[in-house]
């Protein structure tokens, strides 16, 4: 049988005016948000006020929650959020109840901040990620059900792509601009109030169509709809892909391990380089900004001409190869040239390999079990790094007791890009099966 033909230029750019896909952007914007505001934003912030580099290791186990949102994602799936849920839908209904409690943890950590008061600050931080985990369960189930055709994942994904690495940069790069101007306290405030852009985008979107598959399976507190709840995402993601199912949830499990490992210590590196947090927000949010949108647009771009498969073995090869700038950085010293050469590297790779993971993934899950699959497969590949990143700190400190520190940090993250070999060789395993196509 002759395979359809991938949509050209004409076709993507009618599909990126259509008001879906607006939507996407921004849910992916309000699903981005959080993300590096819990975890490796804290630490530039934490690092600031004095808190030592195995304690912000620690402290980015809050971002567990992202790897263990396959637990709840069967209750998604199946019951409707408190008072929203009648008012607008199950999918709806959680997305928006998810981003009044991300804003809630994000002014809960505006009002506490380091100090004495770590322990509380810690757990608003749990509170919006455990929120934001959440709300990417269920804005990943709209965004597969809502695309029409295969071709359409692929195109919501790029766009989901570009709103979340958006709000990276905003919470990774501006935030640190506004932090020098008006303090981190106001900063965190304005970022959990900005998540009223997603409650926007909530209630202008449309509950997808084929919930109707979702509802017919029974109640959830039903022993069929238990049984069709737990087992079910498992039994058909095995029947469906087979033989090949051990080896791609192997390499989805592997893929982003370089990245996670690197994380936590990323904007610490820049406090012990020297560079002030006004210069890395202006860099990342001019030179960073345009090579994520880059690396998005080319992600989405392969997915739609190469394959999911080709386009995930190229993401393996760029996203942990971007680690060894982060050692060129710390052999050049605080060198703007240097830093800014790295930060477009690490965008362009980065971005191309999130849009590379997040199609791939998305073509892999069944009608039915939308949000606990894909949660099952966006929590797998990453609850290996989020375990192995609390100890990022100590490894950083135990090679500063026998080298200078900047060493340390060149050998740390060389390390982190070594890391990443067996998720290429288990990606190239995939691209032989099926001509990479799909």
């Amino acid at each position: 049988m002759a395979k359809r033909p991938r949509p050209g230029w004409r076709e993507v750019l009618t599909a990126l005016r259509q008001p879906r896909v607006l939507i996407m952007l921004l849910l992916g914007f309000s699903s981005g948000l959080p993300f590096m505001l819990t975890g490796n934003t804290l630490g530039f912030w934490l690092r600031e006020g004095g808190v030592d580099l195995t304690t912000i290791g620690f402290l980015s186990w809050v971002g567990l929650a992202y790897s263990l949102k396959f637990l709840w994602a069967p209750v998604i799936d199946r019951v409707d959020a408190p008072v929203l849920g009648r008012l607008l839908g199950r999918r709806r209904g959680w997305m928006a109840l998810a981003q009044l409690l991300v804003g809630a943890g994000l002014l809960g950590m505006a009002a506490t901040g380091p100090g004495p008061s770590l322990a509380t600050l810690a757990g608003f931080a749990l509170l919006a990620a455990f929120a934001s985990a959440t709300q990417d369960v269920v804005v990943d189930a709209w965004r597969i059900e809502a695309a029409a055709s295969p071709d359409e994942t692929g195109l919501l994904s790029a766009a989901y792509q570009m709103g979340y690495r958006a709000a990276l940069l905003a919470t990774d790069a501006l935030i640190l601009v506004l932090a020098a101007q008006v303090g981190w306290a106001t900063s965190y405030a304005a970022c959990g109030l900005a998540m009223g852009i997603g409650l926007a985008a909530t209630l202008l979107a449309h509950e997808p169509v084929r919930m109707a598959v979702i509802a017919a399976a029974g109640p959830l507190w039903s022993l069929r709809g238990l049984r069709d709840a737990i087992v079910g995402p498992f039994a058909a993601f095995f029947q469906a892909h087979g033989a090949q199912a051990a080896l791609m949830l192997s390499a989805v499990a592997l893929y982003r391990l370089p990245d996670f490992l690197m994380g936590p210590m990323a904007n610490p590196f820049y406090v012990d380089l020297g560079l002030g947090k006004e210069v890395v927000g202006s860099i990342r949010a001019t030179a960073g900004l345009w090579a994520s949108i880059a690396g998005v647009a080319l992600g989405g771009l392969s997915a739609l001409k190469l394959g999911y498969r080709r386009t995930l073995v190229l993401g393996a090869i760029l996203g942990p190869g971007s680690n060894l700038a982060f050692s060129l950085m710390a052999v050049s010293g605080p060198d703007i040239g240097v830093f800014t050469a790295a930060m477009v590297v690490d965008n362009v790779a980065t971005g191309f390999a999130g849009t590379a993971l997040v199609a791939y993934m998305s073509s892999l899950t069944s009608l039915g079990y939308t949000a606990t699959q894909y949660a099952l497969l966006s929590s797998l590949y990453t609850v290996l790094g989020k375990l192995l990143k609390g100890f990022s700190g100590g490894m950083v400190e135990a090679l500063e007791a026998s080298m200078p520190p900047l060493t340390a940090y060149a050998l740390f993250f060389a390390g982190t890009a070594l890391v990443g070999v067996p998720a290429l060789i288990l990606c190239l395993l995939l691209a032989r099966t099926d001509g990479g196509r799909r």
